[in-house]
């Protein structure tokens, strides 16, 4: 299994709390820069927790590593000033693209707290603050957003937000195709043309990705849970049945025209790497 001619591929990091973790983050986006990805991304922890250490990593590996990267902006927490001043400080540190987000909810915060209250008017204000100089990222869903009420309206807010001036999305990982063909027909006929890049989540350990997958709303079928399930604390066989299913996956879209690929590496190299190499036949 290969594709003749590589699709663009970009990775996505979390900040880390330790020295130690994030020289391994470094490392980790050494290997993948081997890949020449389009960008990286990095997060931003819930009403802006992780800022220092999205900064510090963003600036890194950018300027170091050398791939040109994208911090996650949320507007959950923050004031204007709070957004213009990263903003500045990002377009004068040479950072060109930018995944604009609504932003978590930090745990005992009841609503969103902050002048901006959606990703839509995040777009807004940062195109109001910055015209062009930024590639605005936002995201999307195929299986639906899991606060929102229900499929269409989670579309209604995917079409507002892409129509606010973001020039590309990223979607939450899936495992079924399908959903994200649909999603994509839907929106195209909504008049949506931006780019939709699917969002790959390597498959490494059963118990951490069930749970988090009950937190973001992304759906295991049935058949891979039972097969993980099956292979109890068999981690070499845990990884080489996920290798399989998700290189399946990422054929699969992109036989069906996905744009390029972003992987969730979780900080981790392999894991992505085994994919990819898989798709081109390494």
């Amino acid at each position: 299994m290969s594709i003749e001619t590589k699709k663009p591929v970009s990775f996505e990091f979390f900040p880390t709390k330790t020295e130690a973790g994030h020289e391994k983050l470094i490392a980790t986006g050494q290997a993948l820069a081997a890949e020449n990805p389009e960008f990286f991304s990095v997060t931003y922890g819930a009403g802006g927790s992780t800022r220092d250490g999205t900064l510090k990593t963003v600036l890194q590996l950018d300027q170091e590593v050398q791939v040109p990267t994208a911090p996650h902006l949320s507007c959950v927490g923050d004031s204007k000033e709070d957004l213009r001043s990263l903003l500045t400080l990002y377009r004068e540190s040479g950072i060109k693209r930018i995944v604009a987000l609504r932003g978590d909810l930090p745990s005992g915060m009841g609503q969103a707290s902050g002048e901006l209250r959606y990703a839509n008017e995040l777009v807004e204000f940062i195109r109001a603050e910055t015209g062009d100089h930024f590639h605005i990222e936002v995201a999307a869903y195929p299986e639906a957003h899991p606060q929102a009420r229900h499929f269409e309206a989670d579309l209604e807010n995917f079409i507002r937000k892409a129509k606010s001036g973001a020039d590309s999305a990223i979607t939450q990982y899936f495992f079924t195709a399908d959903c994200y063909f649909y999603f994509v027909d839907r929106v195209r006929k909504a008049g949506v043309d931006i780019p939709i890049v699917p969002g790959i989540m390597p498959i490494t350990n059963y118990s951490k990705l069930a749970r988090f997958s009950d937190a973001c709303g992304a759906e295991i079928p049935r058949w891979i849970r039972k097969q993980l399930e099956s292979y109890g604390d068999d981690s070499e066989s845990i990884a080489a049945f996920g290798t399989q299913v998700i290189t399946e996956l990422c054929q699969r879209l992109i036989d069906g025209g996905a744009p390029s690929l972003h992987f969730y590496t979780l900080n981790q190299a392999e894991p992505s790497l085994a994919v990819w190499r898989n798709l081109h036949g390494k």
